[in-house]
């Protein structure tokens, strides 16, 4: 791969603010409503507000950083063997305090009494502060009394890109009726409010972003579209349906199974390394190619392999199943062994790999391959390989190998069309038998 440069990524410099409240030496009144702004405690506030004198707080600046504290640590660096520690002025504002945790009628009582709505001192605004924190309530409330739906933090993120969970869904429906960009774009990374739905695996959020016209194939700094973003996530068991329906909404919409990222990554490249083989079926009924080559060289089938010890909850079966169905380059039979010892907490990957191959040069190499452990809790199913040692295949299984040969990449559409007893065609299409013959 070419070499790029690393991306510069330039900062304001740094300035401190002496006009803002110190929370930590707030005392009286102030410390009084700071509290109650904690606690969303609406009565002392409208108490505390009505007095001319202490009008300024709804709009007052708020450190919550602790300069003391810091001292301390600072004082003592060389006892947490860090280099230096320098002093960040950590600043809020009544809004964001309200919003963020969802105190909507301290909130409206705030905003009905003039408070700035874009105020941004700590580099956030309010809005995206209720957006990150999930508080549909208190978004629609900022967005009525004018928060700007795209303002853009120090770190480059409108409100819509902070719309990371399941439970936003309804503070980005609001972004969206009050105006926010539905193609608006990161600093940092130029990502689309898809991309970030499709990397936290957002089916709701992706259908409504597709509903207003989002665009489904641009590519972020990386080259990445929504639909690579959605395959490169890592995923656990548990996210893998999400992850799933994110994709097929994508697709339906026309996403390019082809895209490619700056290091030549396909989807299939990503599903295959995160090991989800809903997916991976997917992307192959959409046309995906299944021996497409990334920088490195490597095709889908090495990028499942490199994982199957790792993901074995996953089904990693499945998923070498339907490449070499859809006739994936196989693993070079000198490498077998190394597979095997890599692989051998999957039976069912082994199982399937090892019958798309007429022939097998089993030696003691191959027992040595797999761990004790392994090898007695799988104990049939690897005697069953070893016992091939210098004896031929069954002549069921070489004629299986003749068909899929003439087939080639054609044996998942194929084989399901011919007239033979469904056991046949699953035979022929690799099935599952917990033993090698």
């Amino acid at each position: 791969m070419a070499y790029v440069a690393p991306k510069v990524k330039w900062r304001k410099q740094k300035t401190y603010r002496s006009d803002v409240i110190a929370t930590a030496k707030a005392t009286g009144c102030v410390l009084q409503f700071w509290n109650s702004l904690l606690v969303g405690d609406e009565i002392t506030i409208i108490s505390i507000l009505v007095d001319d004198e202490y009008d300024y707080l709804i709009n007052a600046t708020y450190d919550t950083s602790n300069i003391e504290e810091w001292k301390n640590f600072r004082y003592n660096y060389r006892g947490l063997r860090l280099w230096s520690l320098t002093y960040e002025q950590e600043l809020t504002t009544p809004l964001h305090i309200t919003a963020g945790r969802g105190f909507t009628d301290c909130l409206r009582l705030l905003l009905q009494r003039g408070a700035n709505v874009d105020l941004a001192p700590g580099g956030t605004t309010a809005l995206h502060e209720s957006c990150e924190n999930c508080q549909p309530e208190c978004t629609r409330l900022l967005l009525i009394h004018g928060a700007n739906a795209n303002a853009v933090s120090e770190e480059g993120l409108m409100p819509l890109h902070v719309c990371t969970s399941p439970e936003s869904f309804e503070c980005a429906k609001y972004l969206l009726q009050y105006g926010a960009a539905i193609s608006g774009r990161s600093v940092e990374e130029n990502d689309t409010p898809l991309h970030v739905a499709a990397r936290n695996g957002l089916q709701d959020h992706t259908e409504l972003y597709l509903r207003y016209g989002a665009a489904v194939d641009k590519q972020n700094d990386e080259g990445l579209t929504p639909l690579n973003a959605a395959c490169s996530q890592p995923q656990e068991v548990q996210d893998l349906q999400r992850y799933f329906k994110v994709c097929q909404l994508l697709l339906e919409a026309g996403a390019n199974v082809h895209s490619l990222d700056q290091d030549k990554h396909t989807p299939l490249h990503m599903a295959c390394k995160n090991a989800n083989p809903d997916i991976v079926d997917l992307l192959l009924a959409n046309g995906a190619c299944v021996n497409n080559m990334d920088y490195g060289g490597e095709a889908p089938m090495h990028n499942i392999l490199k994982v199957v010890c790792y993901k074995v909850l996953h089904q990693p079966e499945r998923i070498v199943r339907a490449l070499l169905n859809y006739g994936s380059i196989r693993v070079w039979p000198g490498n077998l062994p190394m597979v095997l010892r890599h692989c051998s907490e999957s039976p069912r990957t082994i199982e399937v790999l090892l019958n798309a191959y007429s022939h097998l040069k089993v030696t003691d190499t191959w027992a040595e391959s797999v761990p004790a452990e392994t090898f007695k809790e799988h104990k049939e199913f690897y005697e069953s390989i070893f016992s091939l040692a210098m004896t031929p295949r069954s002549l069921q299984h070489l004629a299986r190998c003749r068909l899929r040969n003439f087939l080639a990449d054609r044996v998942h559409k194929i084989v399901p069309k011919l007239d033979l007893p469904t056991f046949i065609k699953n035979y022929l299409l690799l099935e599952f038998r917990g033993y090698i013959h």
